[in-house]
């Protein structure tokens, strides 16, 4: 079954590898570490790694029979907002990754589909889509600020945490006014 290249990748885009200094036998290995920007929409609504940040990479491709097997961690920071006060988070983002890029023509690249598996192109791997799942996958959809965060008065809209302990937005009818001032007079 023959394959055609749908994507040509760019050599010098910091998220693809070269694989020519990696030995096509299984056993050889290669560590990678470098550090790349990061790529646009790398995140979900409310928490993201932001455009250009850093990512560290902190990689090892082994050859193995079928192909490249890449592994390690990706690091980088996250910014977004408090789901439940909308306060700036700030933090750090480390990923594990695991991806087999299939030689072509091999068995894994004739007995898989074109989305299941990465593939290597020429001597190429583009490692984007696979730190993209990893770091997505691994960011809350509703991040908190702390896992205390009490979020915001529905009434005013002011920080929970701020507020003093009696705070309250109880409205006395006018009608029963007399009756209220009566009991604090107690």
């Amino acid at each position: 079954m023959q394959r055609e290249q749908t994507t040509h990748l760019n050599p010098r885009s910091p998220l693809v590898l070269d694989t020519r200094d990696l030995p096509r036998r299984p056993g050889a290995m290669r560590k990678v570490v470098r550090d790349v920007p990061a790529p646009e929409s790398l995140g979900v609504e409310m928490i993201g790694v932001p455009v250009g940040a850093t990512l560290d990479l902190d990689l090892r491709m082994e050859s193995v029979s079928e192909g490249v097997l890449v592994s390690g961690t990706v690091t980088g920071p996250v910014e977004g907002e408090c789901g439940r006060c909308l306060r700036t988070i700030n933090d750090t983002v480390s990923v594990t990754v695991q991806e087999l890029y299939a030689y072509p023509h091999s068995i894994t690249d004739e007995t898989t589909d074109e989305d299941e598996i990465g593939r290597v192109q020429g001597d190429l791997i583009d490692l984007e889509p696979a730190v993209r799942d990893a770091v997505v996958l691994a960011l809350p959809t509703n991040p908190l600020c702390r896992d205390e965060c009490p979020g915001l008065c529905p009434e005013c809209g002011a920080h929970l945490d701020e507020v003093p302990a009696d705070h309250s937005h109880q409205q006395v009818d006018a009608r029963w006014a007399a009756l209220a001032k009566l009991k604090t007079e107690e």
